[in-house]
């Protein structure tokens, strides 16, 4: 990642902590072809534009953001660091763009309410357990949440090998094979034993499964998440979130986006959840165009997975989409140096989204369109 804080997150976090951030399913191959996919398509820049002032600034979610990328939502933040998502929430906050908040957040909804000032989304799994899912649309909504996001790739875990192979758990599970991994980071390691106790709060009263229960991330998308979860259930999430920002996460498909219109979706993040479910899907830029293309003009298209660069974002928003996401592009920064380390990488894709568009004779974002790339294929036609 560019900008990444000197000591490197692999060097600060346990080998099956750090894995899990950056590990993906089978083979990988989607998770690489996330950033791969932005290499197949050139920016074509303007000159002599007048570009001494440039606005970043784009609405979306109902929000008014300060720059066209904001946090995704991840699960476990404080495993990669002991504030995990009040670093986080802070950062973004400062940097005024969405924060993301998991239902597997180790904070409450309730202090991220109080604590973050900036804009806030639960992301939603619908779990088997309905009081449990009422209970995070409710609080979220009494907590301030501006958007509800609904997570719709996750219905089985996927195969997240590395996971396997390290034997992570939440919470960690100290056997003998993974002990030293643990031992040998004593920074990460104080901190996980001393400061505030790992806890899922949002899911106390529930369930003691990922919190209290050792289990894998995997394991737990395929026992404690509902597999029934349809069309029909999502549109009822929707009417009861009320009259809100409503996203459907891990949309990629024509048909699908169609869908999401029609039950009163505000947004899709189009986004394969960092190629950790189905390997061999396709990566969300490569697919952006043709949802633009399709239902663009009636909903919002958020690229979702695969950002390592400002020139990524500028890109993705010339495809069609309104704006971009990622997670693991400040779960590194997190792991890496807490809270300046998010204000860090966040500040280096900030400047460089001002700086490319600046190079791409543009002042304002809606200015990229189609007309600004090429396929390296040679057609316009083609991306």
């Amino acid at each position: 990642m560019p900008g990444l804080p000197g000591h490197l997150p692999d060097q600060r976090l346990p080998g099956p902590v750090f894995h899990y951030i950056d590990g993906a399913a089978d083979d990988e191959l989607t998770k690489a072809r996330n950033s791969r996919a932005f290499d197949d398509v050139d920016l074509l820049p303007n000159v002599l534009a007048g570009v001494a002032e440039v606005d970043m600034s784009v609405t979306v979610l109902g929000r008014k953001l300060a720059m066209p990328l904001f946090l995704s939502p991840t699960a476990l933040q404080r495993l990669f660091h002991w504030q995990g998502e009040r670093a986080v929430g802070r950062a973004a906050s400062a940097f005024g763009t969405y924060f993301g908040v998991s239902s597997l957040s180790t904070v409450s909804l309730e202090d991220i309410g109080r604590s973050v000032s900036g804009p806030k989304m639960l992301q939603l799994y619908v779990h088997k357990d309905e009081g449990l899912n009422r209970s995070l649309v409710q609080r979220a909504q009494e907590a301030g949440f501006d958007c509800l996001t609904l997570t719709v790739d996750t219905i089985v875990g996927g195969n997240r090998e590395r996971c396997l192979r390290t034997g992570f758990t939440s919470p960690p599970r100290f056997t003998a094979s993974s002990i030293w991994e643990y031992a040998t980071k004593p920074g990460w390691a104080l901190n996980y034993l001393f400061r505030e106790r790992f806890s899922l709060p949002n899911l106390e009263g529930h369930l003691p499964e990922g919190s209290q229960k050792s289990m894998s991330v995997a394991d737990y998308f395929t026992r404690m998440l509902d597999q029934t979860l349809d069309w029909k259930r999502a549109e009822a999430i929707r009417a009861s979130w009320g009259d809100r920002p409503f996203c459907l996460k891990g949309v990629m498909s024509v048909e699908d986006a169609k869908r999401a219109i029609d039950i009163g979706a505000t947004a899709i993040m189009v986004s394969n959840h960092g190629g950790r479910q189905l390997d061999g899907s396709r990566a969300p830029f490569d697919q952006i165009a043709e949802l633009a293309d399709a239902v663009g003009d009636r909903i919002e298209i958020i690229c979702d997975g695969g950002i390592q660069r400002g020139t990524h974002v500028l890109k993705a928003l010339a495809a069609g989409a309104r704006a971009c996401s990622g997670g693991r592009l400040y779960l590194y920064a997190l792991g890496a140096a807490g809270e300046p380390g998010v204000r860090r990488i966040l500040g280096r894709l900030q400047g460089e989204i001002e700086r490319d568009m600046k190079l791409m004779g543009i002042t304002r974002l809606d200015q990229l369109n189609r007309s600004k790339l090429r396929s390296r294929r040679g057609h316009v036609e083609n991306i």
